[in-house]
């Protein structure tokens, strides 16, 4: 019987070992971010979702046969990066955040919801595409659990760490009633409790809004935040707080808090705060790039750059021109006339980088995250936007990509899954085609994107569309940047009035059409009145600030735009 056993056991291991799939990427350079140091010539093999060992390129060890084999000379591996601070509740869209700006009479905040729902996975794909391989979701609904869920049994989706509503000490006007992101707390009772009624779901941690507003004391409302750290602690639960001033920072770091989600804005940072960040070993995320969006986008003043308008969701994107077209009485200011008051950029965006400078030099744990989600602060692909702001604040290379891996890991209590290439860690890695130690752009050159280890190529993540060609376009005719206009379309464009008479052929041929506006008109604006999709066409009805009305027929073909015929041009 002992025999018996004993071969029923050995065709079991032999049976799990048969089925194990393995990857085996050899002769690669290894990226370490946490020393800044390149490992050259190593072997990382991959078995189902995990590192199962890392080995010195040309060690006599036989491959299997049934391993895939990726040959990564002249190549280099680095972990998946790590974006500390989004909200999946947020689509990035003028509309997402009505208690800032309250437009729900043009377009209702449960169509935003509803879109978000409809549209997460396309959202997290865009992670993935931008080499964001773990997303860390500081605050949401209930249903963020659910979104966690959802996105472990989908290796398309980014690993995902959540918790749930923000424990506040103030209430925001407009944001859904029935599964609300943030929930005020009155007494300490209360925060302790709403702590509790977490635990079930089994969130990553817990997270604070410390709102004070003008007048008040930030002392009020600190026993809620006292309470809510140690009934946190109690559970072994790290603590996030949202304090973005000078005083309530400090007390949210003396009452014992773990990570600081956004910077100090209102006041450089001096020794005593600096200590005492350190003595704590508090993680701090500058967020350095999400007030500016506000503020671009409120003006109209917008600094979107090609990366993003190429792997931003093109739609919402488009919706924060709207400013442009919507009546000031349905908005509630002038765009035009608030430029004299809110400057881009603003004071305090030169505090947040300062006092990142300060925060880096005092050997801080930083972790970088944008607050994606937020108006005008795109899921994906604004976080390399993010990487490039700490740069301007004086970080190198070595220093962002730290703060993009093992810091956010480490900062987060989750250094023993992600952050690093090491063995028994998750397979979350991107290889790539340049050392992003010499060159920060190199992280958006990913030759595969590595997702719990599935191998997935960058150029197969995105799922690109007639419409989203279209509106890629229009986004960058509304920019005035001729660069990204020119992208989504063929290089043997050809242009007409309908039906037939032709206007140009080339790309060459495409900007002289074009060069007036964009030489003389960067104000001018399109605004889409309706749009027909049938197939590979997309046809738009369109108007401009001077009431003139055109309709314009777009042909797809292998992904970009072949031709453009030219309807009706007429007036409004």
């Amino acid at each position: 019987m002992k025999f018996l056993s004993f071969l029923f056991l050995l065709f079991l291991v032999v049976t799990v070992n048969a089925q194990t799939k393995q990857t085996w990427i050899t002769n690669i350079d290894i990226i370490n971010t946490s020393t800044g140091k390149v490992i050259p010539g190593q072997t990382v093999v991959i078995e189902d979702s995990t590192i199962r060992q890392i080995m010195k390129a040309g060690a006599k060890i036989k491959i299997p046969d049934s391993a895939t084999v990726i040959n990564g000379t002249g190549k280099y591996i680095m972990p998946g990066l790590i974006d500390a601070h989004i909200h999946f509740f947020q689509s990035g869209g003028l509309y997402t955040r009505p208690d800032a700006l309250d437009l729900m009479k043009i377009y209702s905040y449960e169509k935003d919801q509803q879109w978000i729902w409809e549209n997460q996975d396309e959202l997290m794909r865009r992670y993935l595409v931008c080499g964001i391989t773990t997303v860390i979701d500081v605050g949401g609904p209930f249903s963020n659990y659910e979104v966690r869920k959802k996105n472990a049994a989908n290796t398309l989706s980014p690993n995902a760490y959540v918790t749930g509503p923000l424990i506040s000490t103030y209430l925001p006007k407009n944001l859904d009633e029935k599964d609300p992101p943030i929930i005020k707390v009155n007494t300490e009772e209360e925060a302790r409790e709403l702590v509790r009624k977490q635990l079930p779901y089994k969130p990553d941690f817990i997270k604070i809004w410390y709102i004070v507003l003008p007048g008040q004391p930030a002392e009020k409302t600190l026993s809620i935040v006292k309470a809510t750290i140690e009934e946190s602690h109690k559970y072994s639960l790290k603590v996030a707080v949202h304090a973005t001033e000078y005083e309530t920072a400090k007390l949210a770091v003396n009452a014992g808090c773990d990570i600081l989600v956004h910077s100090v804005d209102d006041k450089v940072l001096d020794p005593l705060f600096l200590q005492l960040l350190k003595t704590k070993k508090v993680t701090y995320i500058p967020t350095a790039i999400v007030a500016s969006k506000y503020d671009e986008t409120f003006t109209q003043q917008h600094r979107i750059s090609l990366h993003e308008q190429q792997y931003a969701n093109p739609f919402m994107l488009g919706t924060l021109f709207d400013l442009q077209h919507i009546p000031v009485k349905d908005v509630g200011f002038d765009y035009k006339k608030l430029r004299t008051r809110l400057l881009v950029p603003s004071k305090e965006d030169s505090t947040i980088l300062q006092n990142l400078n300060i925060i880096n030099h005092a050997g801080i744990n930083i972790s970088a995250g944008t607050d994606a989600g937020n108006i005008g602060t795109q899921h994906g692909a604004s976080f390399y936007t993010e990487m490039l702001a700490m740069k301007q604040a004086g970080m190198n290379n070595a220093e962002i990509l730290r703060s993009a891996t093992i810091n956010t890991a480490i900062g987060f209590g989750k250094e023993s899954e992600v952050g690093s290439i090491e063995k028994s860690k998750l397979a979350n890695m991107l290889i790539l085609n340049k050392n992003p130690l010499d060159s920060l752009g190199a992280v958006n050159d990913a030759v595969y994107i590595i997702n719990r280890g599935k191998i997935i190529k960058k150029d197969t993540l995105l799922l690109i569309t007639p419409e989203s060609l279209v509106q890629q376009q229009v986004n960058a005719y509304n920019l005035n940047d001729p660069e990204a206009f020119l992208v989504p379309y063929s290089d043997s464009i050809e242009a007409f009035i309908f039906p037939h008479k032709k206007l140009l052929n080339g790309k060459k041929g495409l900007m002289e059409m074009y060069k007036e506006k964009f030489d003389n008109m960067p104000l001018s604006h399109m605004q889409i009145l309706d749009r027909i999709k049938e197939d590979n066409i997309v046809i738009d009805k369109t108007t401009d600030q001077s009431g003139i009305t055109s309709t314009i027929l777009y042909t797809i073909e292998n992904n970009k735009i072949r031709k453009i015929y030219f309807i009706y041009k007429g007036s409004k």
